[in-house]
């Protein structure tokens, strides 16, 4: 069974930074692209960034200045490095993976498993 677990601190004030790490267990990790979503209000779950087997990354041009996506193949997990929070980035944030590629690494439908999700709040 393919498990995704996130975790990292949920709380910042704006303009402070912030970590979110998702660590995945029952498949073969290097074979996993691997990205974050996050709903804007009102809206379905919208991509933050993508990382895919070697290392590339792709990152939604609303936060591409703000945000950095990594992953440690050999600790199985990712993360999301967030900096200059804003209150807008308030939202619950998921972890995601896939094991086909395509280009659309921004649409969640193409994604075969997810983690539970994580609150991230920014106060003013």
């Amino acid at each position: 069974q393919v498990q995704l677990v996130e975790s990292g601190v949920g709380s910042v004030q704006a303009g402070g930074s912030l970590s979110l790490s998702c660590t995945v267990s029952g498949y073969t990790y290097h074979r996993l692209g691997l990205a974050w979503f996050r709903p804007p209000p009102g809206k379905e779950r919208e991509a933050s960034g993508y990382i895919d087997w070697g290392g590339r990354t792709s990152v939604n041009e609303s936060v591409k200045d703000r945000f950095t996506i990594s992953r440690d193949n050999s600790k199985n997990t990712h993360y999301l490095q967030m900096h200059n929070l804003e209150i807008e980035d308030t939202a619950m944030y998921y972890c995601a993976a896939r094991t086909v590629w395509t280009p659309l690494w921004y649409d969640p439908g193409r994604y075969d498993f997810w983690g539970q999700g994580t609150q991230v709040t920014v106060s003013s």
